[in-house]
């Protein structure tokens, strides 16, 4: 059983991604064995980044648990070039085709186990929703990475 200063360490480069793409980190502790990062990205691009590290570090990802819900609001405009985001956000990404009787919560609950996590749906599909309470049957639907 590792403790907490021995999983940061092994985590040390994920924490340094998390303060690289300003990610801002609400909880970090041990917790159930694990080490437990909660924090809000400001694009779904750093979300992803996070998790491309934590998988790179344990592919298993056995040892951590971890949630960072995009906030974009908190985004910092940056210079990027558009065909490294775009490749980076559908790296993570799953695609969804709305059906009749579907919402955000339900399309929730089935990819994340938690109708709590729609929010997560709705900010990676922006570009296309308003309104997390107005989807259409048919719409395409990103669905990142829990």
């Amino acid at each position: 059983m590792a403790s907490f200063d021995q999983l940061k360490a092994k985590y040390q480069s994920v924490l340094q991604v998390i303060q690289d793409e300003q990610v801002s980190v609400k909880n970090l502790h041990l917790q159930d064995d694990k080490l437990f990062i909660k924090g809000v990205a400001p694009s779904l691009d750093a979300a992803n980044k996070v998790w491309d590290e934590i998988k790179r570090v344990n592919p298993s990802a056995d040892d951590i648990t971890a949630d960072f819900p995009v906030d974009t609001s908190m985004q910092v405009q940056r210079p990027q070039q558009p065909q490294q985001t775009e490749q980076m956000e559908t790296s993570n990404v799953r695609m969804y085709t709305v059906k009749a009787g579907d919402t955000l919560s339900k399309i929730s609950k089935q990819f994340y186990g938690s109708a709590n996590d729609y929010m997560k749906i709705f900010n990676a599909n922006t570009d296309q929703l308003s309104d997390p309470d107005k989807i259409s049957v048919g719409q395409e639907l990103k669905i990142p990475a829990a």
